[in-house]
């Protein structure tokens, strides 16, 4: 009989972003305090024809901080992003970079700008994705994860349950996307942009605002590698509904599925959820789904907020940034503000966190939608170091 490696706790460490408001976690924590949008009004003829809202992190910054790296051969904008954000990572833990270390890559569309040049062999994933496993020293096969815009929060899943089966000890997950006119354009011809910074669950959305970064985390079974700001994976789940290429679930069924299922999983009740990362993406039939499955999951009274209105919705990297920041958050006892929330505008009531708020956080709850009905939301509580 096969053995059962489904009690083996999992742990998320060590989480680190970049994005046009910071370098670093620290960085992006002082400019959400401060109210300082990673979105801003652009004028790039590459992109678009006429000014527009986005967030997208400046080639000055990226190649400052990647000269601080000691990395050889040509890489690209993105995967400079990359081996930014999994500096702290590659310093701390590459003594256990064997064969019983993964490595996650989250995206969407990865190296877009390539197909600009004819670079298709740069293009593809999973060559981006062997490039840093190789440039990290990462002795495994990487993994790419590409499952719209779940793809993030969804990485930070699978690399729970292939650590449970025991593939893994360890499992690096980096997410990054950029901003490009192909994605710009695409989201344009469903008329889904807004003109102005996004404004989720408000009563006057009108679209979603792009952004670009990159974020990691180590995910790891072995407790003397953490950090006294480390979490436990204590639940997940990703349920498809398969409503619509595009379009979300009139009656949230995916979603309210997948946090049932977390909820379950983590052994506890909506009531002891501390705050809600939601995906929010200001797009009228998201964040009304999103308001039918939080009602239907009890979960209409917990604090929740969107970092879209902050960082604008970054994609493949969008799960995974918004983890890192909710989880420092909660190591601060702070609730982020949903920027751009103004009146309600969503059929069902929520707790939409409208300003920053102080309260003891135990356990997070992180969700995200994508196109083809994806959902995936996943339960962090705080390490306990008497565990």
């Amino acid at each position: 009989m096969d053995q059962d490696f489904s009690n083996i706790s999992v742990y998320a460490t060590s989480g680190n972003c970049l994005s046009p408001a910071g370098s670093n976690v620290s960085e992006n924590l002082v400019a959400i305090d401060k109210g300082n949008l990673a979105i801003e009004k652009h004028s790039n003829s590459d992109l678009s024809e006429s000014p527009f809202y986005g967030a997208i992190i400046s080639e000055t910054v990226i190649e400052k901080e990647f000269s601080k790296l000691n990395y050889e051969g040509p890489f690209s904008k993105l995967e400079k992003m990359i081996l930014i954000v999994l500096n702290g990572i590659v310093t701390k833990y590459s003594h256990v970079f064997s064969k019983r270390c993964g490595i996650i890559f989250s995206t969407t569309k990865g190296n877009i700008d390539a197909l600009d040049n004819a670079e298709i062999e740069n293009y593809y994933l999973h060559n981006t994705a062997s490039k840093i496993s190789k440039a990290m020293d990462i002795k495994t096969q990487p993994i790419v994860l590409s499952n719209a815009c779940v793809s993030g929060i969804m990485a930070v899943s699978v690399a729970k349950r292939l650590i449970q089966t025991d593939k893994y000890d360890h499992i690096v997950v980096v997410g990054a996307d950029l901003f490009s006119k192909f994605v710009f354009s695409g989201f344009q011809s469903f008329q889904a942009v807004s003109p102005k910074p996004c404004k989720p669950y408000s009563k006057n959305r009108d679209g979603i605002t792009l952004g670009e970064a990159a974020a990691a985390m180590f995910v790891t079974k072995d407790k003397s590698l953490l950090t006294s700001n480390s979490y436990k994976i204590t639940g997940e789940s990703s349920i498809n509904d398969a409503n619509h290429i595009s379009g979300p679930s009139r009656t949230g069924e995916g979603l309210f599925q997948s946090v049932q299922k977390a909820i379950k999983e983590a052994g506890v009740k909506p009531k002891d959820i501390d705050m809600i990362s939601s995906h929010g993406t200001a797009t009228n039939y998201n964040d009304e789904m999103e308001a039918q499955a939080f009602s239907r999951a009890d979960l209409a009274q917990t604090p929740l907020f969107s970092l879209k209105g902050f960082f604008g919705h970054t994609l493949g990297a969008a799960g995974l940034l918004e983890t890192v920041i909710s989880l420092a958050s909660a190591d601060e006892n702070k609730i982020p503000p949903s920027f751009g929330f103004d009146e309600m505008g969503v059929t069902l009531p929520l707790n939409i966190s409208a300003q920053t708020q102080s309260k003891s956080i135990h356990t997070v709850l992180k969700t995200a939608s994508g196109f083809g009905g994806s959902n995936t939301a996943v339960i962090f509580q705080k390490f306990n170091t008497n565990e």
